[in-house]
C-alpha cells in the first residue's frame, strides 16, 4: 500500500514548488553574474576591441577601496547608519498605517490607494523627472528654507525638555526623513494588511469574552501572530534600503565603473556591499527569530 504524505510533508512540497521559479531565475540571472563580478573584483579589466582583458590584481582593488579611495568608507558607513535609523521607522509607520487601514470606515478603499501611491511615485523614471523639473527644484529650495527655521524651532523645543542629545538627534533625523519614510512604506503596508486580515476573528471574540481590553489584545494576540510578518518586512525593508536607486553607495558603484578607477574597483565595491548586506540580514534574522512566534 502506497504511503500517503502527511499534511506537513505536503506543505513542504508545495513550498518547494512555489519556490522553484525563483530558484531557477536566481541561478540563471543572478548566480552567474555574481560569480563573474567576484572574479572581476580581483582583476583589472581592460576594454579591448575583441571584448575585454583581465589582468589579475589580487587584493589590489580591495586595498584601494579601504586605503586610497576618498569616498568609499565614508559612504559605506553612512549607508549602514541610514539603514539602522530608517528601517525601524519604516516598519513602525507601515504597521501603524496597516492597523488603521484594517479598521472598517467609509472610504477605506480610497485610503488604501492613497497610501500605496508613493510606491508608484517612487518609480525610478518618475523620480528622475522630479529631479530634472526646474519648478520642482525651486519649490524644494523654498521648502528647505522653511524647514531650516522649523528645524531650529523644533531643536530648541526638544532641548528645553532635557532629553538626551542622542535621542533629540534621532527625532530630528526622523522628522527630516518623513517624506522618504512614507515613500518607502507602501509595500510593507500591503504585507501587514494581508497578515492582519489572516488573523481569525474568533481569537479576538474569545479574548473579548475573557474580558481582554483592546490594548491587551494587541500585545497578546496581534503582535505575536504578526511577528513572522514583521520579520519578513524587516528583511524586505533592509534589502530595499540598500538597493534603492537613490542609495549613494549604489550610485558610487555605477559611477566608479564609468568615470572612476574602472570595472575592477567597481566590482570590488559591489562584492563588499553584497557581503555587508548578507551579514546585516543574518544578524537581523538571528536576533529577531528569538521573538518570532509561529502558529502550528
Amino acid at each position: 500500500m502506497k504511503r500517503r504524505l502527511t499534511f506537513r510533508q505536503r506543505k513542504i512540497v508545495a513550498g518547494y514548488l512555489f519556490s522553484l521559479p525563483f530558484l531557477l531565475g536566481f541561478t540563471l540571472f543572478f548566480f552567474y553574474p555574481f560569480i563573474q563580478a567576484f572574479i572581476f573584483s580581483f582583476n583589472e579589466l581592460v576594454i579591448a576591441r575583441e571584448g575585454f582583458v583581465l589582468n589579475f590584481n589580487g587584493l589590489g582593488n580591495y586595498d584601494y577601496l579601504l586605503n586610497v579611495h576618498p569616498d568609499f568608507l565614508r559612504v559605506f558607513v553612512e549607508t549602514i547608519l541610514k539603514m539602522i535609523t530608517n528601517v525601524p521607522l519604516i516598519l513602525a509607520f507601515s504597521f501603524l498605517a496597516a492597523l488603521v487601514l484594517n479598521q472598517k470606515f467609509k472610504g477605506r478603499f480610497l485610503a488604501r490607494t492613497i497610501f500605496f501611491l508613493p510606491v508608484i511615485m517612487s518609480a525610478g523614471i518618475i523620480i528622475q523627472m522630479d529631479i530634472d523639473d526646474m519648478v520642482t527644484q525651486l519649490l524644494h529650495g523654498a521648502r528647505n528654507a522653511e524647514l531650516i527655521f522649523t528645524g531650529i524651532g523644533l531643536r530648541n523645543l526638544l532641548m528645553n525638555t532635557q532629553l538626551p542629545e542622542g535621542f533629540i538627534e534621532f527625532i530630528l533625523g526622523a522628522v527630516d526623513r518623513i517624506p522618504e519614510i512614507i515613500r518607502a512604506s507602501g509595500i510593507q503596508i500591503l504585507i501587514f494588511l494581508a497578515g492582519l486580515q489572516s488573523i481569525p476573528p474568533s481569537i479576538y471574540e474569545a479574548a473579548d469574552v475573557e474580558g481582554a481590553t483592546g490594548w491587551e489584545s494587541f500585545w497578546l494576540i496581534t503582535l505575536p501572530i504578526m511577528s513572522p510578518i514583521i520579520l519578513t518586512n524587516a528583511v524586505y525593508t533592509i534589502i530595499d534600503s540598500f538597493l534603492t536607486t537613490s542609495n549613494e553607495l549604489v550610485m558610487l558603484v555605477k559611477d566608479e565603473a564609468i568615470m572612476g578607477a574602472g570595472y575592477g574597483v567597481s566590482m570590488a565595491m559591489a562584492v563588499t556591499y553584497f557581503l555587508m548586506i548578507i551579514i546585516v540580514l543574518a544578524i537581523t534574522i538571528k536576533v529577531a527569530s528569538k521573538w518570532v512566534f509561529y502558529q502550528e
